[in-house]
């Protein structure tokens, strides 16, 4: 082809359609490019323009793995929040820094791993089971909570031009998949319909159907039998089929080689690939896509179905505007300055002091007055580690502020700030260098002994819960064997509470911990997470009232594992706060203020409804700020219906908004509830809506008596009828 007849080729022509674009392109390229094209690392094809990327990037609270970038509160504590505006400011700041980091990336031809614009975020899987390591990452056990909080970051990071994408996002891990990390190469999750489509598939749906998520990450395991990467099922039948997804699926890393070497389905890797593309799977976070050559050799698969993989793909990148004039993206010009800005520090403090969950406050320890305050000491092995700000999947910040930092610079240089690690955060052969593990008490009661007031740094960190290969020092292959405090630190708590004087207990942690003795013993008790490089200061600022707290617990506190089922059963039975039988030690959506909120006026449109799929329910109600220090609340509806002749949740979380107020001021609320928030998912995995009585419930809480008791208020509720013939809703 001759160079002037390439210059007005098609697919360089952005006033052309981006089908006939694509159409145009896919046709120029022979068998062999096209399949460099299916793997992470995608060749280079001079002739055509086409140049080098790799489609691994991450930015789980931050952009990772790529050098400096703001790195904020770990996906649990963004949970937390309960606001999807929240979450919408800090993926729109994520990916701001995103196309910063990759416009100089370009710019100096740096086009490695983790340089690209294509994020394998959100993980939107159900945190099912505190042992899960990979629980941090997600947003929680409730199918509502993580699809809006989902749906919001989703936004946030891909922008909303009306031509291109800011950047693409990937949700993940498709699906039924939480665990444990130690199988799952081989492991089988087994689900009923229901439990499928009421718990596991939820958020999935929102990101594809309301979000318009670019790319869906398939799961390592299988799903009822079949690899969640080569699923016909999971990707053909209801992702592409029954929610018209359109965009890229692409496996997670290695997992096309499990199909045949752990799952055993295959004999080989030419035959995992082609069950993989076969079946709707596009890219290859591996290399057994370089197999697909033979594949198509033996005539396991044919060109025209790799050719509708190429095609989505390079969709994507089109929607990026990578074959486009530099000028006429606008995300091209977000300079570098952006990266790691003040703004954005501001943004990860904000977010960290709204994740942060108030267990406890006994005679209203909290907050405490600085001023006439002698002496803090702060104690534990997570008070000055940098590592237990990060979680995993992060960033490097240029700067951040420890627990133990936060607090030396929020009081005044009066106070005598004291400082002892107490012991090591697990039992390792590294805490003992020939010395007892309690060796570090002495100090840690020295300080407490000298103090007014102590701060307990306790915990875990990314050594103790994470990815598969991750944790070194667990048989869990990441998971928690339990979900207890590590090695001593129950007992260094139980040694300073002996001192007899006031304790906060701060935790910093991704997952829920039994916290039995605390509850009883501590006077205050505060769920920091992993807080982000600002997290020191946001601990500090509610510790001494700079900050009134609103967080709430996006999954439930156990008493005890012996509570729920065993880790390898995906049944919802008794999981969750839908389900669970008995009551817990701290519930979902439970969390303490410095002040106090009154509803009134609860009020509903209708209370008797006919059933149809357009049935319009409006639910007002007054929220009244009755205290004395201006706060946020998080207002939470619950629905639940009254008669069942098939399992159901008690109540399930349909309405969240966080709404700040001052000292007396009261604003009305109002939710509009769709006709799929009234369904019920029947034993066959069908929306049904049903004539029967549902109770509406509306507060800063669930409507369960452990919250009521932990709290002292209730919640409003009311009933609605829905009357007509039984309807089934499609999607």
């Amino acid at each position: 082809m001759s160079k002037s007849t390439e210059k007005t080729a098609i697919y360089k022509n952005p006033e052309v359609p981006l089908d006939e674009r694509l159409d145009d392109l896919l046709n120029r390229l022979t068998l062999e490019e096209k399949l460099t094209q299916m793997l992470y690392y995608s060749y280079a094809i001079g002739r055509l323009g086409i140049k080098e990327y790799n489609w691994w990037n991450e930015c789980l609270h931050g952009v990772a793995r790529a050098g400096v970038a703001t790195v904020f509160p770990q996906a649990i504590g963004m949970a937390a929040t309960f606001s999807p505006e929240r979450l919408y400011r800090v993926a729109s700041a994520i990916s701001d820094e995103a196309r910063a980091k990759y416009n100089e990336f370009q710019r100096h031809e740096d086009r490695g791993i983790y340089k690209g614009l294509t994020f394998w975020t959100p993980n939107i899987n159900i945190f099912r089971d505190p042992r899960w390591g990979r629980g941090q990452e997600t947003y929680g056990e409730d199918p509502y909570l993580t699809g809006r909080l989902g749906v919001s970051f989703i936004k946030g990071l891909q922008g909303d031009h009306p031509v291109y994408l800011k950047t693409a996002a990937c949700a993940k891990h498709f699906a039924v998949h939480s665990g444990p990390e130690s199988e799952r190469h081989e492991f089988n999750a087994v689900v009923d319909p229901k439990d499928m489509y009421e718990t596991y598939l939820p958020a999935f749906r929102d990101a594809v159907k309301e979000a318009r998520v670019e790319a869906v990450m398939g799961a390592y395991n299988r799903t009822n039998g079949e690899p969640c990467c080569a699923s016909k099922t999971l990707i053909q039948k209801i992702l592409r089929g029954e929610w018209g997804f359109e965009g890229h699926y692409v496996s997670d890393c290695g997992a096309i080689e499990d199909i045949h070497k752990h799952h055993q389905l295959t004999n080989s890797p030419e035959e995992s690939a082609a069950m993989a593309v076969n079946n709707g799977c596009d890219l290859n976070c591996g290399k057994v896509f370089e197999h697909l050559k033979t594949a198509v050799e033996k005539g396991l698969i044919v060109e025209d179905t790799i050719d509708k993989s190429v095609r989505r793909l390079l969709r994507t990148r089109f929607k990026l505007g990578m074959f486009d004039p530099q000028e006429m993206v606008p995300f091209n010009d977000i300079p570098y300055e952006l990266n790691d800005c003040e703004k954005h520090r501001q943004i990860a403090l904000e977010t960290a002091r709204e994740s942060m969950v108030l267990l406890k406050n006994e005679d209203s320890l909290l907050p405490v007055d600085k001023r006439g305050l002698k002496s803090v000491a702060v104690i534990g092995p997570n008070a000055d580690s940098k590592q237990v700000l990060l979680g995993n999947y992060f960033g490097l910040p240029s700067k951040y502020v420890t627990i133990l930092e936060g607090i030396q610079e929020a009081v005044d240089d009066k106070t005598r700030v004291y400082y002892a690690e107490g012991c090591a955060l697990g039992e390792t052969p590294e805490s003992f260098w020939g010395n007892p593990p309690t060796t570090g008490f002495a100090e840690a009661l020295a300080t407490a002994e000298r103090a007014d007031l102590v701060v307990m740094c306790l915990g875990l960190s990314p050594e103790f819960e994470g990815e598969e290969g991750a944790v070194a020092n667990s048989d869990g292959g990441g998971d928690k064997i339990d979900i207890s405090l590590p090695g001593f630190q129950l007992e260094l708590l139980k040694a300073v509470q002996r001192t007899g004087k006031p304790i906060v207990l701060v935790l910093l942690n991704g997952s829920p911990i039994e916290l039995n003795w605390a509850a009883e013993n501590v006077e205050a008790i505060l769920e920091a997470w992993y807080p982000g490089e600002e997290g020191g200061t946001a601990v500090a600022d509610i510790i001494f009232g700079a900050y009134n707290p609103a967080g709430r617990l996006p999954l439930t506190f156990v008493k005890s594992l012996e509570q729920l089922p065993p880790f390898r059963d995906y049944s919802m039975k008794n999981r969750t706060y839908r389900y669970l039988e008995e009551e817990p030690l701290y519930p979902f959506g439970y969390g303490l203020s410095y002040t106090k909120f009154e509803y009134s006026n609860l009020s509903i449109n209708s209370k008797k409804i006919a059933i149809s799929d357009d049935m319009n329910l409006t639910i007002k109600v007054d929220v009244e700020n009755a205290g004395e220090v201006a706060g946020d609340e998080v207002v939470q509806l619950y629905i639940s219906l009254q008669e069942r002749s098939i399992s159901l949740p008690k109540w399930q979380l349909n309405g969240v908004k966080r709404v700040h107020l001052k000292p007396g001021e009261k604003r009305n609320i109002e939710f509009h509830i769709k006709p799929r928030q009234l369904a019920v998912v029947d034993e066959k995995g069908r929306y049904l809506l049903k004539e029967a009585s549902y109770r509406i419930y509306l507060g800063g809480q669930q409507p369960d008596e452990r919250s009521k008791k932990l709290t002292g208020q209730g919640v409003l509720y009311q009933d609605i009828e829905l009357t007509g013939k039984t309807m089934e809703l499609v999607d």
